[in-house]
């Protein structure tokens, strides 16, 4: 730690009698007699003592500390961190949207109903599918839920063998824990070098005990999948169903739709590819879309349009039942479909080609100091194995806290597992060609450091109100109160 920039702990300003508040006395303190000997606190809470001031300046202080998309570059790999756009704060902190109940009628919330409606009817038409839930609240309770309506759907047809979920090895790791969650076995399938799936591998383990095959696409290394014609065909043949994993559907969008590429079930992370912000564990919305054939199995509750145009809440007797307690996230998806209408049918369809086009660009920028195991364009992201020059064993968790020192937010390391030490890059379709150029050449001056001035760059990062700290240590003996440092 550094003390010298790291600003005070809150404890370090307490002054004995100090306070920042004034309440009256208690006239009468009976009440505190029918509390249990047993429940009552045997010494003082060691609370600071501290002035209202000081308690505002100390806390905004600590908030200038944390990164976000709106204080600088986030090029966070597979996650997507987009700049969410502020007329989609705006609209969702409007206190009729805000403070709606969700157990109103429906017909004090036609409003609301039309807007869920709206926006299902929006991403099937994104994604190729029939029919669009809205319920599950984040992007692996949405693989949960398409792999309950993939189960749903083989207990209708009464194949209840069919308790395989095959998995890339490559795979985002919620894939085969959500599989787990859900009841169903994991079956591993292994990838070519450039991370797309082994058909022959596929091939020999497919049978009649597989209910569905899981596929991200473009792949965890930024590779369009080719083959998912033909995949999807061997899925098919073998009665299983395919999913798609919606985690990287920015760089297809505008430009492809899983439902025509044969894929069955798919659910889209709205905090990645819709901008809703998702630092810090959330709010997420997961939405699951079907195919024609499998709607009836949609979790309830559902919102549909009546034949009098209103709209209204359904509990048909077919669905998988309940995944959430009411219709998800309701202000998350009030963001993505305000995302949706600004950007409107023309610009929705920049998207895709921008995203890719920026993360081209910058892997071809840095190509020459850093190890590109995947050769070939890439789409939204791609993957570095370290530095080429290891000769001073500079890893790339050092890259990593060594681009805090420049003010950029590192990229995913050490994911996907296809490589020893992968450094993962997502730049989006929003950032400016000025800050790609910035970031290239920060990243240039790190490679050339590490050859240079190995040390130094070993003990990043610098300037930062934490130094760099024991990993090991961090880990194994965690200090987590004032009282332990």
């Amino acid at each position: 730690m550094n003390s010298q920039l790291y600003d005070k702990l809150i404890f370090e300003y307490s002054k004995p009698g100090r306070q920042g508040f004034s309440l009256p006395k208690r006239e009468c303190l009976d009440c505190l007699d029918s509390i249990p000997q047993a429940l009552r606190r045997q010494k003082t809470l060691n609370l600071p003592e501290v002035d209202e001031p000081t308690v505002v300046r100390h806390y905004t202080n600590q908030s200038t500390n944390n990164f976000g998309v709106d204080t600088g570059f986030y090029p966070l790999g597979s996650c997507t961190m987009k700049y969410n756009p502020k007329i989609n704060e705006a609209v969702a902190a409007d206190t009729t949207i805000a403070s709606l109940h969700p157990a109103q009628p429906t017909d004090t919330v036609q409003g609301a109903l039309e807007l869920y409606w709206r926006l299902q009817r929006a991403l099937c038409s994104i994604g190729g599918m029939a029919e669009f839930t809205l319920n599950p609240f984040a992007g692996a309770h949405g693989e949960l839920t398409g792999l309950m309506v993939i189960r749903a759907y083989h207990a209708s047809r009464d194949d209840n063998g069919r308790q395989v979920v095959i998995v890339p090895d490559s795979a985002h790791g919620t894939n085969p824990a959500s599989a787990a969650v859900a009841g169903l076995q994991v079956r591993q399938v292994n990838s070519m070098p450039d991370g797309t799936v082994d058909l022959d591998d596929l091939r020999s383990k497919l049978d009649d005990s597989v209910a569905a095959v899981m596929l991200t696409n473009p792949n965890t290394i930024g590779m369009f999948e080719r083959n998912i014609p033909v995949i999807a065909e061997m899925v098919h043949a073998a009665g299983a169903l395919l999913y798609y994993d919606g985690a990287n559907l920015n760089p297809l969008l505008g430009v492809a739709r899983p439902g025509d590429m044969g894929f069955d079930v798919m659910h889209i992370n709205l905090h990645k590819t819709f901008s809703t912000p998702h630092g810090g564990g959330g709010p997420g919305a997961g939405p699951v879309g079907v195919r024609s054939g499998l709607e009836d199995f949609l979790p309830n509750p559902r919102v549909v349009k009546n034949n009098d145009g209103t709209f209204g809440i359904s509990y048909p007797d077919s669905s998988l039942g309940r995944i959430s307690g009411w219709l998800g996230n309701y202000t998350v998806l009030v963001k993505a479909l305000a995302y949706i209408l600004s950007l409107g049918k023309e610009n929705i369809r920049m998207v895709g080609p921008l995203a890719t086009l920026n993360a081209n660009y910058v892997m071809e920028s840095l190509r020459d100091l850093y190890l590109l195991p995947v050769d070939g364009p890439c789409k939204h992201e791609f993957v570095f194995d370290g530095l080429r020059d290891k000769s001073q064993g500079v890893t790339t968790l050092h890259v990593a806290k060594r681009l805090l020192d420049y003010g950029f937010h590192a990229p995913t390391i050490y994911f996907p597992l296809l490589f020893h030490e992968s450094l993962m890059i997502e730049p989006t379709e929003t950032e400016t060609l000025e800050t790609l150029d910035r970031f290239i050449k920060v990243m240039r001056d790190i490679a050339h450091e590490a050859s240079e001035q190995p040390e130094l760059i070993k003990q990043a990062p610098l300037t930062t109100p934490v130094r760099h700290p024991d990993d090991t240590e961090a880990a194994l003996h965690p200090k987590v109160t004032f009282d332990e440092l």
